[in-house]
């Protein structure tokens, strides 16, 4: 790609768009824009294919059938399987998380295949649903600051070998496992529980994408009070006792 330019793909909107998550899209079009980055947002519904040509590829949340149904329209599309192939950057929360690994649990209480582009597994949890604010160390490889975000979602995801764990929890329930994990990611593909959107409470995280798909180590400095303000808002009441 040019320096110049940046094919944003949002996959599935009319299926995976729970909790505001479509929000990610704006803010990484927002950060690029701000750095004079010529943006094309490419919209791809669930009948439509999806593009391999993209070059950060945002897959949002989604209720139980919603989701069973992108699961098999992405298995059998191809197109999200070969961007990743070829070096696009994914980022995917909650039920676009466990579409990624190797199978989870649909609304019918079968095993689902997912795209197998995360090494982790999903079941479903025998426990209370994990809901409320979480607050998260991410990985410090990835040089980003504390992780606030919304999770709501009654998965347990285990991580496999392969895979990376996105952030360890200070306070909410991650991955759902009790080890403190929170989300997974390999050198190009990302998930996450987090909804809020998360990029509007971590725009760093917005950053980083463009960063891996302009392959540059740093971006130019933008105003960042509004957003510091909600993150500071978010991360007091993470905090607080119940």
């Amino acid at each position: 790609m040019s320096e110049s330019s940046l094919r944003v793909v949002w996959v599935y909107p009319d299926l995976l768009s729970t909790y505001g998550d479509q929000g990610n899209v704006l803010v990484v079009e927002r950060r690029a824009r701000q750095r004079r980055l010529n943006v094309e947002r490419v919209d791809v519904r669930s009948d439509q294919p999806v593009p391999t040509s993209g070059d950060i590829y945002l897959v949002g949340g989604g209720e139980d059938r919603p989701q069973r149904l992108a699961a098999e329209r992405l298995r059998r599309d191809g197109g999200l399987s070969r961007a990743a192939s070829n070096g696009a950057i994914i980022f995917s929360v909650c039920a676009g998380y466990q579409i990624l690994g190797h199978e989870f649990v649909n609304d019918l209480g079968a095993r689902e295949p997912g795209l197998g582009l995360l090494d982790v597994t999903t079941v479903r949890g025998e426990g209370a649903r994990c809901v409320g604010d979480v607050l998260a160390d991410i990985d410090p490889q990835l040089g980003l600051p504390q992780l606030t975000g919304f999770e709501n979602h009654q998965g347990v995801t285990h991580l496999g070998p392969t895979a990376r764990p996105f952030a360890r929890t200070l306070f909410g329930n991650g991955n759902g496992t009790g080890d403190g994990t929170e989300g997974a990611y390999n050198d190009t593909v990302f998930g996450t529980y987090m909804h809020g959107p998360v990029m509007a409470r971590n725009p760093q995280i917005a950053d980083l994408l463009l960063k891996l798909a302009l392959d540059v180590n740093a971006l130019p400095p933008t105003d960042d009070r509004w957003y510091e303000a909600l993150r500071a808002e978010r991360i007091a009441a993470a905090t607080q006792p119940a």
